[in-house]
């Protein structure tokens, strides 16, 4: 069913809100905006499968009833970007919520798999890709356009059955609680200006004190790309703001050295962006932000973490779960290193898997070695 007006949809809400699950997806363009253009938005229930034009609909707020009950669970397969966007749309986030991604990585699929290959897996199912790259914001829309948006949700309620049954067989279900309850805090979904800075490409090149100048620029870019509802790189490139806080510019002819730099910005942009960089180098240096490059400033655990990686791959193949949705890289140098907040791996069903394992390892605890070719781990008496 094909919803574009709002009458349509008050009813479908009305219907929904019998249902016993919401499978929820959407189709948005972001190629030139900051925000995302969201284009439609599809959705199922136990019986039946809409799509709702936003173009159409007046208000996407007549969603929050089904959106906001709690006897619906709300479906989704990597499912961050639909939350933005209905986050951002809507007004609220779902509540509760089942991510057949997130799931997955749990029954031995590979992390991060993809939705098609998941219908696949879990019902049998090959779907078609062929509108799987279309300009969503033209209409009016074409069949297989619908179908292929369709298919999007249409399998969510089965899989989600079959995977909620076999979580539960195997006594993982509560282990997906704090992963679905993060996705649905509006935290997630907040934008902080000041820390964007150090996801630039190459801002590992920077001092302290040009780190200092780089977060200034950045969170400028930020906001006036918000403002202008267009991607980043058109205001600025990554590349452009860090060549010039590595030239330190004082002044526009210095800035506008950068190549490109002048056809980005208006001389009131560059006055503004010399400004904020002339006082961010002048800043104390307790102001400064610290610059984020472990493999340099901090002991090389290079040893730790290859016996600490031997280990969490056997508890994932014995737990039948994916090698990255168990620990990162990342979280096993940090752990290495002595950090303990703020890693996924020493939360909640990770650290009961294998988390605690790995700091009784570290601690000389346990010891590791090979028994016919096999890993064993044994505790030191």
């Amino acid at each position: 069913m094909y919803i574009a007006n709002q009458e349509n949809l008050v009813a479908f809400v009305e219907r929904a809100m019998r249902s016993s699950v919401l499978a929820i997806d959407t189709e948005f363009l972001r190629e030139k905006t900051y925000y995302a253009k969201l284009c439609l938005i599809q959705l199922a229930t136990d019986d039946e499968a809409v799509i709702v034009d936003p173009f159409s609909v007046g208000d996407l707020g007549a969603l929050k009833p089904v959106l906001e009950n709690e006897s619906v669970v709300k479906l989704f397969h990597a499912g961050s970007q639909d939350l933005e966007i209905l986050l951002r749309e809507v007004g609220v986030l779902p509540r509760p919520i089942f991510d057949t991604q997130v799931a997955a990585a749990l029954l031995g699929h590979t992390q991060q798999i993809g939705y098609a290959a998941l219908v696949g897996a879990e019902c049998g199912v090959t779907l078609k890709k062929i509108d799987s790259f279309t300009d969503w914001s033209r209409r009016p829309l074409s069949e297989s356009q619908l179908d292929y948006a369709a298919d999007d949700v249409v399998y969510l309620p089965r899989m989600y059955k079959r995977m909620r049954a076999e979580l539960e067989r195997r006594g993982r279900l509560d282990w997906l609680e704090r992963d679905f309850e993060e996705m649905s805090d509006p935290a997630k979904y907040a934008t902080d200006e000041r820390s964007r800075y150090r996801r630039l490409k190459r801002v590992s090149q920077l001092s302290r004190r040009q780190l200092s100048a780089a977060r200034e620029v950045a969170a400028w870019r930020e906001l006036e790309a918000q403002r202008r509802d267009v991607p980043r790189k058109w205001v600025v490139t990554d590349e452009q703001i860090v060549e010039a806080c590595k030239r330190e510019a004082r002044s526009i002819d210095e800035l506008f050295m950068v190549r490109g730099m002048s056809d980005k910005l208006s001389t009131r942009d560059a006055r503004t962006v010399v400004s904020l960089m002339t006082s961010a180098l002048d800043a104390p240096p307790d102001s400064w932000p610290d610059v984020d490059r472990c493999s340099k400033n901090e002991p090389n655990v290079d040893a730790q973490v290859d016996m600490m990686t031997a280990v969490v791959r056997l508890r994932a193949k014995e737990s039948g779960v994916a090698f990255p949705t168990l620990a990162s890289h990342d979280d096993l140098a940090r752990v290495a290193r002595g950090y303990r907040d703020d890693i996924d791996l020493l939360r909640g069903w990770r650290r009961s898997l294998v988390g605690e394992e790995l700091l009784e390892l570290l601690e000389g605890k346990l010891s590791l070695r090979l028994d016919g070719g096999e890993l064993k781990v044994d505790r030191i008496a």
